[in-house]
């Protein structure tokens, strides 16, 4: 028989071998290590979080307060301040909401956290607020720096990463946040200046018992006069009007493809442009406004979306669509309209009307001069400052019985015009009012006004190039355009620091 001892032999347990009682220490060992890595790895990553916790919150901070800033910024030195006061209360105020360094009770504001400047280039000059206030004008972007602030604000104390590399120390953090105009209620439509002055007085006629009158003229254009803005140019009597590329900045040569009417129509829809400024240096032109093409997109302000161009979403209707044809609809005139214009003029070689030169042509009659002061009324020169921007309310205008003195020798009369200060428009009432069209109601006031570019003539080639812009016109859609005709009333000159449409962040 065979021997079966061997199998009878009992397994000896293995923490009773010296060999399990080394290989039971070395996986202790192990894991140990492991556990330390584990731990190192967990506090770093902790490490790594609160660093990355306290450059967004601070991030944030910094976009809050430049974008508050730059939406009050007008050109003015009280736009500077106001654009002051706000960041300084986004930072202190809504810090605490933020959550700046887990809950600090405020962050302190430091005027030098914040600086301006005329654009969002990244080699533009900054100015701080002092300065900024001084030269005011095209100051329409903010930086907000949070070192100023102070480097407690951006200390975050880390252990992990402190204690495997001594050298890293602390993370001492900050943020930068430029906030400016990302467009401007400008219609990419630009004519030429009639005159090279943006403002003088012009000496009217006396006429029988009244006294000359001194009107203020805004680069050759009369407030209150009507003019075909595609029969007009200062430096020859051919017609000169011209696309202005909608996206490519001032002083940078734009693209051919920016200028074809599919590319400009929705512009023209909403009457801006998708640049921050428009002063700063030569526009991108074209010449010929395509309004065969493009008047529909104009007409949209009269709640006409017939062109399929525009939507009444992006591109609403005026509050007041009441056309005010020179044949019908100009019942603030005694004497008959013989056009929607004042009456096209060629003389001392410009393209002009008949209301422009002084003294005026012998052509001159009542009814030349087309309907007048729909919605601007003619002021005197004297409400005009050099430096002091225009009121809000406007300036203090004439009054109707001085008509025969402004628009001698033809002497027209008005009856039955708005009491007050009001115009046509403005005063929303009667036969002077038509509401929207139901479909597209309410509709935004004044939106039958195009701000449009007065360009510096001649401007040289007839093809793609560059204009100096001279200043910007306000000009108000008395009827539709037509596929030949765009008929708007002078009212003044606006201001680019007015015009801006949405701010946001450039970096």
């Amino acid at each position: 028989m065979l021997d079966q001892e061997p199998l009878q032999r009992v397994a000896i347990p293995c923490r009773q071998h010296r060999a399990c009682h080394r290989q039971q220490g070395a996986i202790a060992v192990m894991a140990a290590g492991c556990l330390l890595l584990m731990l190192a790895v967990c506090g770093i990553a902790l490490d790594i979080a609160q660093v990355y916790n306290r450059n967004m919150e601070l991030q944030s901070l910094a976009d809050a307060a430049a974008l508050a800033a730059a939406s009050q910024l007008d050109g003015t030195q009280q736009g500077v301040s106001n654009a002051l006061d706000k960041a300084r209360d986004v930072v202190e105020e809504g810090s605490k909401t933020l959550r700046v360094k887990y809950g600090a009770t405020k962050v302190n504001w430091n005027d030098a956290a914040i600086s301006f400047g005329r654009s969002a280039a990244t080699d533009a000059e900054w100015s701080d607020a002092a300065s900024a206030a001084q030269a005011a004008a095209g100051m329409l972007y903010a930086r907000v720096d949070t070192r100023p602030l102070g480097d407690g604000y951006g200390l975050v104390s880390t252990v992990f990463m402190h204690v495997l590399a001594p050298q890293s120390g602390n993370a001492v953090l900050s943020a930068r946040s430029v906030a400016g105009r990302s467009s401007v209620n400008v219609t990419p439509l630009a004519v030429c200046a009639m005159s090279p002055t943006d403002r003088e007085g012009r000496s009217n006629p006396a006429n029988g018992s009244t006294p000359a009158n001194v009107e203020l003229v805004e680069f050759g254009f009369r407030r209150g006069v009507s003019y075909d803005l595609m029969q007009l140019n200062s430096n020859g009597t051919t017609p000169a009007h011209f696309i202005v590329d909608p996206v490519t900045p001032p002083g940078v040569l734009g693209s051919a493809a920016h200028v074809t009417t599919s590319a400009v129509a929705p512009f023209v829809c909403s009457g801006t442009m998708a640049v921050g400024e428009l002063t700063s240096g030569n526009v991108t032109v074209v010449r010929n406004f395509p309004l065969d093409e493009l008047h529909g997109a104009l007409n949209s302000r009269f709640g006409d979306y017939s062109s399929g161009l525009c939507t009444a979403n992006g591109a609403p209707p005026d509050f007041n669509v009441r056309p005010y044809q020179y044949s019908s609809g100009v019942s603030w005139m005694s004497t008959p309209r013989s056009g929607q214009a004042a009456q096209s003029f060629s003389g001392n070689g410009k393209l002009q009307t008949i209301a422009d030169p002084s003294p005026p042509p012998v052509a001159a009659t009542a009814a030349a001069y087309g309907p007048l002061w729909a919605y601007a009324r003619a002021v005197p020169f004297s409400a005009y400052r050099a430096g002091v921007p225009e009121p809000a309310s406007g300036y203090t205008p004439f009054a109707t019985n001085t008509w025969p003195a402004l628009y001698g020798p033809g002497k027209p009369v008005a009856s039955g015009y708005p009491s007050g200060s009001g115009t046509p428009y403005t005063s929303y009432g009667g036969s002077f009012f038509m509401a929207a069209p139901m479909a597209s109601r309410p509709g935004v006031r004044q939106r039958r006004v195009l701000n449009v570019l007065l360009l510096r003539c001649p401007v040289v080639g007839a093809g793609l190039g560059q204009a100096t812009v001279a200043g910007i016109g306000r000009f108000f859609m008395t009827v539709p355009a037509t596929t030949t005709t765009l008929v708007a009333e002078f009212a003044g000159l606006a201001s680019e620091s007015v015009l801006g449409r949405h701010v946001e962040l450039y970096r």
